[in-house]
């Protein structure tokens, strides 16, 4: 026979009383800390209210016109058909028993990546402004190249059009030779995979014993700069120094050669352009 559970106590009925009143008071207090904020939104003193309804009542009406629209209506479909083909799909992936090896590549692969990124970090950062100065000096070429490269991409449309055409017309063919491929590969791929491992094997070897060998011979190469750095960089001192002294120079044969290309194209162009007519003046003299 069940029993009959007893009742609560005085105590614990008016600690229950006590935590619903506490949970109402708060409640209230938030619902009334909604409505002055709300309030204050929506004063009607300054009609800062009005607007703000007006803006929010025709911003809403031209999102409900644009998506009862086609192309709306195409997107939106577009997007429910994309997410059910990555639930589809995606579904099977998270339990395949490759999917274990690959989130453990993926996480090994970005633990080991974080420092590298750490390391060049500022590095890239100064490339990323470098090239960004280097853009914006070339702006003024970007037109010119972005056009040769639209006529570039222009002339090579109708060959890949022919090409696209004769492969679709040999398609047979294709198969054909994809099939002759495939049973000519297929009986030597155990052969590969064996002589892969034996390869893999002997460069691991090979990679183990020379590895002493050439943190050796780093140690010493950095000993070595490390010792002739007076010397690069008194190297570097004359060579930047002898370019300073030969700019003046180089400035002047360059403006020199423009000079002289530009009087040249000013004499081709007067040479290859139609003579003008000369004006004939005539004198009349009385005897």
């Amino acid at each position: 026979m069940a029993t009959i559970p007893s009742l609560p106590s005085r105590d614990d009925m008016l600690r229950m009383a006590r935590g619903t009143t506490d949970i109402t008071g708060q409640l209230l207090d938030t619902a009334g800390n909604l409505t002055r904020i709300a309030i204050n939104t929506l004063d009607p003193r300054d009609g800062s209210g009005q607007e703000l309804l007006r803006v929010l009542r025709e911003t809403t009406a031209g999102l409900a016109e644009a998506s009862a629209s086609p192309q709306a209506q195409e997107a939106f479909y577009r997007i429910v058909d994309t997410l059910t083909r990555l639930g589809t799909s995606g579904a099977p992936l998270a339990v395949h028993p490759v999917s274990e090896p690959a989130q453990a590549l993926l996480a090994a692969i970005g633990e080991s990546l974080l420092p590298v990124l750490d390391t060049v970090g500022p590095a890239i950062e100064e490339l990323a402004a470098v090239l960004g100065e280097l853009i914006e000096a070339t702006s003024p070429v970007l037109p010119t190249a972005a056009g040769l490269a639209a006529g570039l991409l222009l002339a090579l449309v109708p060959p890949i059009r022919v090409a696209a055409q004769v492969l679709r017309d040999s398609s047979p063919e294709l198969r054909r030779i994809a099939d002759a491929l495939t049973a000519a590969v297929a009986p030597l791929l155990p052969l590969q995979v064996a002589l892969a491992e034996r390869a893999a094997t002997v460069g691991a070897d090979l990679v183990k014993a020379a590895l002493p060998p050439l943190a050796d011979l780093t140690e010493a190469a950095a000993a070595t700069t490390k010792a002739a750095r007076p010397v690069l960089l008194a190297g570097e001192e004359l060579l930047v120094a002898g370019l300073e002294r030969l700019q003046p120079r180089l400035l002047s044969g360059a403006s020199h050669a423009g000079r002289v290309a530009r009087a040249a194209a000013v004499r081709v162009s007067a040479a290859l352009s139609p003579a003008e007519d000369r004006a004939v003046v005539l004198t009349a003299t009385t005897a």
